[in-house]
This record gives structure tokens, C-alpha cells and sequence, in this order.
């Protein structure tokens, strides 16, 4: 008989709710500990069955946690699809090792909370793969700022900043819908019904071309870049034979939000006739638009490959406990990495080597491309990373959190051999 055993306080602390995140705090060498509770509803007295779903549930909680702090909310938010069909249908392939800290059945529920340790490298790597990270970095992603006007405005149109009214940017749909094509596939954030929330983040925007908020509002989407400008159509003076004109300007700046500066300009203009007025300011802005985009595109490729892909120098230093055997395995990982071009020794001790890498990319882009790399019998630790060098420690794989009792990578969701006194918190 499961007996009731639990604090008092734990109890409250899980009728609040039927799953949540109490802390999820140590993220440590692609791995997310923390821990998370859920509530299973006891039907026909079955409380393994219920205890067995509370702790599926919680796992998932866990999960999603760690989805939530690899993307922003708005990536987090479109791609809910994949994460639920993707990704949470297959909970245990990302849970490294998890303890039932605690049970207790209440009201007809069963209560309980769990730690685990998610897999954020896997995770990541499914995610990279699907195209919802760009951890390559081949390509920046790019947040966009357009404010747009035409004559039957009063008030330019923008969804950010100080009073923003909602609306479709005609220019910046052409823009983005060019740049994702098949011939750029830039990774465009925050557009269409995606736009992020200023408040959320806490940002406030002083007029609406506070290009440091924007940077800051950037910066909290993950953004590599934003492209900050206003798109303007009016009716020209000249004419075309009976047929009146109708001209459109779009002015855009690129912003670099690692350094905060100003990288790219973009200006450009178009010319169309038509004699409904309506139609020929949109007319204007998709043709201007098109421009822009090509322009905007090349200038980004050209800037992003001379500066941020451009081949770096950097040492890498790699210690650690049986060093030989896993500086041969990640020297052998290291080769897989797209980008690196040369790598040369340049010091070798018992206990560790430095390694100077020749990569197309910063050494952070490098960093994160290492983390990416698994091994079954140890981890790593990157301990310090500047742009001259970066530091990499071999570390143990630690062992199942509850030795014997633990449920682990094979079976996490099945808790039928963890003792009851585990799970009750005797």
C-alpha cells in the first residue's frame, strides 16, 4: 500500500498545479539540469499507473524547458508543431539520467517532482537540423525594423516602439519573401504574426527609430542582425502620357548586434505608372522593395563572409584526466567541423596540448561547434573563450543519479523498479 509519507510543504508546493518548473538552473556542458513536477489523476486506484504519468509528464516539462532556453519565445512559439510531434513525442532520447525526488498521492492525484538532466547538444542538433537553429552560421538571422508611409497615412506604420499600429509592411513582406527564396534563404525572425512583444523583454522604445532599443530587442531574439529603416511611396510630379506615376524610396541600415555597429546602408528607389493611386503606391513599394532586397542581400553576404566567416587564428588548449586517448577522439571530431581549414600543435605535456586552429569564423562560432560534438565515455567543458584562444577540459560523465535505483537514457519514462520508499520520500 503506498503509504503518505511526503512533507507537507511538497505537498502544497504540486497541488498549485498540474506540471511546472520549480528551478531549472545548472546548464553545464550541454547538459540542462533542474528540476520540474507534474499531477496524474489516480483512476480505478491504480497508483502506479498514475505516478507513472506524472513522471512521463514531468520529464516533459523538462524538455520543454530546455527547448525554451535554447530559442526565443517567438521561435519557441512557431515552431510548437515540431516540437510536439518532433521532438516531445521522443522525450527520453534527450533525458541523459533523472531521480524522483519525491511522491504523494492527494485528492485523487498523485503528485510528483523530479530532477533531470536534459541533453541540449541533442536537442540543439535536432533543432540545427530542422532549420530552426542556424548554428552554422552561414547565414546571420535578421530581425526587421521597416516603418512604412504611404499618402493616405498620417503617421508612418510600425508594430514597435510608442503607440504601434498593427499592419502588413508591403515592403518588408517583399523584402522577406525575396531574401528566403531559394537563391538566399536568409533566416528572417519576428515578422507576419510572430512579432515580438517590447514589454516582454522589458525593452522601451523612445520614438520609433530608437535604433538601441531595437539592437536590444534584437540581441533578446537571437537575432545576428537588424535591419532598421522606412519604406515611403508617393505620387510623383511627373507623368507618364495620361497615366500618372508614383515613386517609392527605401532607406535601411544593418546593424551587427555582436559589436552594436552600423554595417550596412541601403538605399533605393522606384518609378511605376498606374491611375488608381492605391494600387500604384503598393506597385511602387513592391518594385522598390524587390531592389532593396537584392541589394540588401548582396551587401549582407558580402559583409557577413568578409568579416564574420573570414579565416581566424586562435590556440585551443585541451586538458584533462586520461588525456591521450580523448585528445586523439576529439582531434578526430574536430576534423568533421565545417570551417576549420588547418589545425597545427603547438604544445604537448602529459595532461594536456595546444592546438592552433586555423577556422572561417570566430572562435565563439567555433565554441559552439564543439559543444555540438558527443562522446560515450566523457564530456566537455569550455571554460574560457576569447579571440585568441579557448580553453577545452575533458570531464567525467557522471554517473546515473540514483546508482542502482536510477532510471536512466534506456527506460525513462518507466519508474515501476524504483523503490517506493524513493518515491514517497521516506
Amino acid at each position: 500500500m503506498f503509504k503518505k509519507t511526503a512533507a507537507v510543504g511538497f505537498m502544497v508546493l504540486f497541488i498549485s498545479s498540474i506540471s511546472m518548473s520549480i528551478c531549472f538552473a545548472a546548464k553545464d556542458s550541454g547538459v540542462l539540469t533542474g528540476v520540474t513536477t507534474a499531477r496524474s489523476m489516480v483512476v480505478n486506484h491504480n497508483l502506479q499507473q498514475a505516478r507513472q504519468k506524472a513522471v512521463s509528464d514531468a520529464l516533459e516539462v523538462a524538455l520543454q524547458n530546455a527547448f525554451a532556453e535554447l530559442v526565443s519565445r517567438q521561435i519557441f512559439a512557431a515552431n510548437l508543431d515540431f516540437f510536439y510531434d518532433r521532438v516531445l513525442s521522443h522525450t527520453s532520447d534527450y533525458i541523459v539520467t533523472y531521480r524522483v525526488l519525491g511522491g504523494i498521492e492527494s485528492n485523487d492525484y498523485y503528485l510528483v517532482g523530479v530532477e533531470s538532466k536534459v541533453d541540449l547538444a541533442r536537442l540543439e542538433k535536432t533543432l540545427t537540423n530542422a532549420g530552426i537553429l542556424n548554428a552554422s552560421q552561414d547565414k546571420p538571422v535578421i530581425l526587421f525594423f521597416i516603418a512604412e508611409k504611404t499618402p493616405s497615412d498620417l503617421l508612418p506604420k510600425y508594430w514597435w516602439g510608442k503607440n504601434p499600429i498593427p499592419y502588413q509592411s508591403v515592403a518588408e513582406q517583399t523584402i522577406i519573401t525575396e531574401m528566403t527564396g531559394e537563391q538566399d534563404r536568409f533566416i528572417i525572425i519576428g515578422n507576419g504574426t510572430d512579432r515580438p512583444d517590447p514589454s516582454l523583454y522589458n525593452i522601451r522604445f523612445d520614438s520609433i527609430y530608437d535604433t538601441a532599443a531595437a539592437r536590444k530587442l534584437g540581441k533578446e531574439m537571437k537575432a545576428d542582425m537588424i535591419v532598421f529603416g522606412k519604406a515611403v511611396a508617393s505620387e510623383a510630379i511627373n507623368r507618364m502620357g495620361d497615366e500618372k506615376t508614383f515613386h517609392a524610396e527605401i532607406n535601411l541600415e544593418g546593424y551587427n548586434l555582436e559589436t552594436g555597429q552600423k554595417v550596412i546602408n541601403s538605399q533605393l528607389q522606384a518609378v511605376v505608372k498606374n491611375n488608381m493611386a492605391q494600387q500604384g503606391n503598393v506597385q511602387a513599394l513592391v518594385k522598390a522593395a524587390r531592389l532593396s532586397a537584392r541589394d540588401l542581400g548582396d551587401k549582407i553576404n558580402e559583409y557577413w563572409t568578409r568579416n564574420l566567416r573570414k579565416e581566424q587564428t586562435f590556440d585551443v588548449r585541451m586538458e584533462g584526466a586520461q588525456f591521450l586517448p580523448r585528445f586523439i577522439a576529439l582531434k578526430q571530431r574536430l576534423k568533421q567541423i565545417p570551417g576549420i581549414e588547418n589545425m597545427q600543435p603547438k604544445e604537448n605535456g602529459s595532461s594536456y596540448a595546444i592546438m592552433e586552429v586555423f577556422y572561417k569564423g570566430r572562435s565563439s562560432q567555433f565554441a559552439d561547434a564543439v559543444m555540438l560534438k558527443t562522446f560515450d565515455s566523457f564530456g566537455l567543458e569550455i571554460s574560457d573563450v576569447t579571440e585568441d584562444h579557448v580553453n577545452i577540459k575533458f570531464i567525467e560523465k557522471e554517473q546515473s543519479l540514483l546508482s542502482d535505483d536510477s532510471q536512466g537514457l534506456e527506460n525513462p519514462i518507466d519508474i515501476n523498479q524504483v523503490e517506493e520508499n524513493q518515491i514517497t520520500g521516506e
